[in-house]
């Protein structure tokens, strides 16, 4: 401890060892005319004696000294958001940008405008047309580039610390919304592929599951701020091998057969009208259960069923199942089978999101065919490309596209197929899904025709906010490169630090060595 007083130094000196409380104190007169300080030392044990110091100051360090306190103090770098590679270290706000002679893709009447500009201004579409003012908003040349509404993915599970509560048969009470992880590096990925909204999906490990999370994927944000503003709320059910344990082969809990997975929903929205009967008559002494609550949103058409599915026959029992307790299904996700009953579905107003070409990776994909999606398409079922995989989602352009090979889809429809349909599904298409004044603006600018495998996302906006940007994203990962760098050599320096440097072994003891070994041979 050290203090100052009349040009008087008292210092207190600790020992270095803690488990003594030893001191020794020194006090000096110091001088200002001199470098030269000296006085009186009393020692722990009371007895006293002098000492000398000389006064130096930071500028007279060596370089020696300076390389030494540089390793001990590394650099620190400020805090980002969120706090990991490719975060901002500042949150971007949203600005007034004026693209400009781009081709845009609407998703709306106009179709695709070629040599067009688009007005975003506070967080929406405020203008699109050709030769537009930009007034006081930023202008972004887009000639030769593609304006498109931000990718959405109606079934992913990026972005989650946890997707399945399996332990029973039904699990309605959980929400995924209570598990959302804003730091997965999924997160940007996907908004370099050009997403912007995802419903993040309770697994498939039992039939009733959890409550859906529909999130915008602003990086950066924390979990309550991703989640979309007012959104639907949805739930996800499960049908197949997975529900009946096929997979895993516990056995622990029912059903473990198909027949025992239709009594589950049957009983279930038995249970949930009795509560309902129950709660109206007895409004005062009811018991509350958040699984019936949930249910009981579903017979009030308050809540939608997103539902994983395979076989024609199951889907069949689903619809038959829910025709007898009067709810609705939403969506059949997955769907393979969907071109098998695509007039039942479209009848009941059911939309199928689903893969373009995945088979052949379990039993019940015996019967998918690539041409899934246009059959589904031309009975009039509202259809949607999905994920459901951290890697295929920032390439749902591609995935689009490959419905054009497979059943002749045109690029437009094959376009909505990833961004207004999916909004339809999730009913959320009023403010996204395609590029309309007064939307929000949820933007993709692609260096090329975005259906082409060369296409790259070089600005992508949420509500007028670019959260990735491909200049930008450059340069992070030649500053990460650096960082890693710098990591790597002071990991190096750490480790090599204190060992002793081996002695130089001198040209005539090797010879004499050597002489020694073929003397022995």
């Amino acid at each position: 401890k050290l203090s100052f007083e009349d040009n008087w130094m008292s210092l207190l000196i600790s020992s270095p060892d803690t488990t003594k409380t030893e001191f020794i104190r020194l006090s000096a007169n110091v001088p200002s005319a001199s470098d030269k300080i000296s006085g009186k030392a009393i020692l722990p044990n009371g007895d006293t004696t002098v000492f000398t110091a000389t006064k130096q100051s930071s500028a007279e360090k060596s370089d020696k000294d300076k390389k030494e306190e540089e390793s001990k103090h590394p650099e620190v770098l400020p805090v980002t958001f969120p706090n990991e590679a490719y975060g901002f270290e500042k949150m971007p706000e949203a600005k007034d940008i004026l693209f400009k002679n781009a081709t845009v893709w609407t998703n709306e009447e106009q179709g695709i405008m070629e040599n067009s500009d688009v007005l975003v201004k506070k967080g929406k579409i405020a203008k699109i047309g050709k030769d537009l003012k930009a007034g006081s908003a930023s202008v972004v040349d887009a000639t030769g580039k593609h304006l498109t509404s931000g990718i959405i993915d109606e079934h992913s599970h990026i972005a989650l610390s946890s997707i399945n509560e399996g332990g029973h048969n039904s699990s309605a009470e959980v929400s995924m919304e209570d598990v959302i992880d804003p730091s997965d590096i999924a997160l940007y990925r996907d908004l370099a592929g050009g997403v912007t909204t995802a419903q993040l999906l309770h697994g498939s490990a039992n039939p009733i599951g959890g409550r859906s999370a529909i999130v915008r994927l602003k990086w950066g944000a924390s979990a309550n701020d991703m989640i979309f503003e007012d959104s639907p709320k949805f739930i996800k059910f499960a049908l197949g091998e997975n529900v009946k344990q096929s997979n895993w082969g516990s056995g622990n809990r029912f059903p473990v057969t198909r027949m025992g997975v239709e009594q589950v929903f049957t009983d279930y929205f038995g249970r949930a009208k009795e509560y309902m009967k129950n709660k109206e008559t007895n409004p005062d002494s009811y018991r509350k259960d958040i699984e019936m609550e949930t249910l009981a949103e579903i017979l009030r058409d308050e809540r939608f069923i997103s539902c994983h599915s395979y076989v024609q026959s199951e889907i069949n029992m689903l619809m038959s199942v829910a025709d007898s307790m009067d709810f609705r299904i939403n969506t059949f996700t997955h769907i393979l089978e969907g071109y098998k009953l695509a007039d039942k579905m479209a009848a009941r107003n059911i939309g199928g999101s689903t893969f373009s070409d995945w088979w052949a990776y379990k039993y019940e994909v015996e019967d998918a065919i690539p041409y899934n999606a246009a059959i589904m398409n031309s009975q009039g079922v509202t259809v949607a490309i999905n994920s459901d995989d951290a890697e295929m989602s920032r390439r749902l352009n591609q995935e689009a596209a490959k419905t054009m090979k497979y059943g002749g889809v045109s690029e437009e429809e094959a376009w909505k197929f990833v961004t207004l349909n999916p909004a339809k599904l999730l009913h959320i298409d009023d403010k996204v899904g395609s590029i309309k004044e007064g939307k929000d603006a949820d933007l993709v600018l692609w260096s090329d025709h975005p259906l082409s495998v060369y296409a790259k996302p070089e600005k992508t906006m949420i509500e007028g906010v670019v959260y990735f940007d491909i200049a930008r994203d450059k340069a992070m990962r030649e500053k990460l490169q650096k960082q890693k760098s710098e990591l790597i050599t002071q990991m190096l320096q750490a480790k090599n630090k204190g060992m002793k440097t081996q002695p130089i072994v001198k040209k005539e003891k090797i010879e004499a060595h050597c002489d020694t070994m073929e003397a022995i041979r």
